[in-house]
């Protein structure tokens, strides 16, 4: 199993890796988030992606914290493209054929 992309970055002495991964969707999309709006909606949508990338290793973080980190980060442009990116990653791998093998199951439909 191939590890997930990351954001790795340190603030005010403490290390933080953000990541996605499908659990972590899972929990965005339950919350309502829709990735389709991050154009529509960037306002909203770009704070809640960016938020959604720390559920996998800093779930307790508060969210006023992370939106001071926001903040703080440079190159906005780049970061949106970045959490897209590896948001992405894991709802690509759904559709990933596995590994040619005996335990595949192959199906057909009736019609």
């Amino acid at each position: 199993m191939k590890e997930n992309k990351q954001i790795i970055f340190e603030y005010q002495g403490h290390d933080y890796t953000l990541e996605f991964t499908r659990k972590t969707i899972a929990t965005m999309e339950r919350q309502g988030f829709v990735a389709d709006d991050l154009t529509a909606k960037p306002v909203t949508t770009l704070p809640t992606l960016f938020a959604g990338a720390f559920l996998a290793n800093h779930r307790f973080v508060r969210r006023d914290e992370i939106e001071k980190m926001y903040d703080k980060f440079q190159d906005k442009q780049e970061l949106l493209t970045k959490l897209m990116e590896m948001y992405a990653e894991p709802v690509n791998a759904l559709f990933e054929e596995p590994e040619e093998n005996e335990g595949n199951i192959k199906w057909e439909a009736s019609w």
